[in-house]
């Protein structure tokens, strides 16, 4: 990593250097409340403030992350990592590390070369001890425990993996719980209600292991609602289409309509018009700070195929005695 690419993660949280964890928790919920993109949508400045502070709360909420980035700054990353042939991702400025064995050995003649005590000697060079600790993460945002929404921003860990769940619409809206075998472990998930397709489930601590530190990354669930009969998905709001006849259009009628909580009463204005869209509040989707989406009813009118005689002598007469003409206004086109 450039100097000019460093972060100052205590900076983006808003907080200082010697923040608890509490506060760094509570930071962070209020930043991601802020800038989530369900709050912001379409606004691409929002949604990249939200990856910043995720990434910074992924490591400031990490004893094991912070103790490194506190000590090494924009270098923490390599931090037990070794240089063969000059390291692999990182910008060394034109500084030949082929001299040092690992970062660490960088790192404490770096430290020396500023005037940090408590060296040894090593090799005719000073070398400095450094300590990190370690500990649990807190829970993930959102309250949901050991996993919550996670929109799809990558936290940037290399050992974390990423997997795709299949969910029903029923599954998705109400929650479940599902099994998955990792390898030769079996772990149970619960999917809080309101999973849309396209939301990443975050599982803190069931990713890959690091090859260095021996600590896991974490694993995300991928979204993916099979397709239903009637509802769909238009932004965070449930759609649907529902038929109805040339006179419900024509008089206005009063139409049951399924929901996810089971049918409920519509009024249709007369004069409606195929293709207009009606507005259930409240009845769509489960969002992720409480309450439901909206559910859209779009109306299509079905024009029946087969008639009996009585009807089509009745429809006849309708058309004898009709004085509106849709088409009026097409009379003087032409090129």
């Amino acid at each position: 990593m450039a100097a000019t690419d460093f972060k100052d993660y205590y900076a983006i949280l808003g907080v200082s250097k010697t923040a608890s964890p509490e506060e760094i928790k509570q930071a962070f919920r209020k930043l991601a409340r802020k800038y989530h993109p369900d709050v912001n949508p379409g606004n691409k400045q929002a949604e990249a403030r939200f990856k910043e502070i995720n990434e910074a709360y992924e490591v400031l909420s990490d004893p094991e992350k912070r103790s490194k980035y506190d000590q090494f700054g924009q270098y923490w990353k390599q931090v037990g990592q070794g240089f063969p042939g000059g390291g692999v991702g990182f910008d060394t400025g034109g500084f030949d590390f082929s001299q040092y064995g690992s970062f660490d050995d960088f790192i404490n003649e770096l430290l020396g070369r500023f005037g940090g005590g408590g060296g040894s000697a090593r090799g005719g060079r000073q070398t400095y001890s450094y300590r990190t600790s370690t500990g649990a993460a807190p829970g993930g945002f959102g309250g949901f425990g050991d996993f919550g929404f996670q929109d799809a921003a990558s936290t940037g860990t290399t050992q974390d993996s990423e997997a795709t769940i299949s969910l029903t619409f029923s599954e998705a809206f109400h929650g479940v719980q599902k099994r998955f075998s990792l390898g030769n472990e079996t772990i149970d998930v619960r999917i809080p209600p309101g999973a849309k397709p396209g939301t990443r489930l975050r599982v803190r601590g069931k990713g890959q292991v690091s090859p260095f530190t021996q600590q896991r990354g974490d694993l995300y669930l991928k979204v993916e609602l099979q397709p239903h009969s009637f509802f769909q998905f238009e932004g965070d709001n449930l759609v649907c289409e529902v038929a109805i006849t040339p006179d419900e259009a024509v008089l206005g009628a009063s139409i049951e309509v399924p929901t996810p909580d089971g049918s409920v009463s519509v009024k249709l204005p007369a004069g409606v018009r195929s293709g207009q869209t009606l507005r259930l509040r409240g009845k769509g989707w489960p969002q992720p700070k409480g309450g439901r989406s909206d559910q859209l009813v779009k109306i299509a009118i079905a024009t029946p195929r087969e008639i009996s005689s009585q009807e089509r002598e009745y429809y006849e007469k309708i058309r004898v005695m009709r004085t509106y003409n849709p088409r009026s206004h097409l009379q003087n086109i032409k090129l």
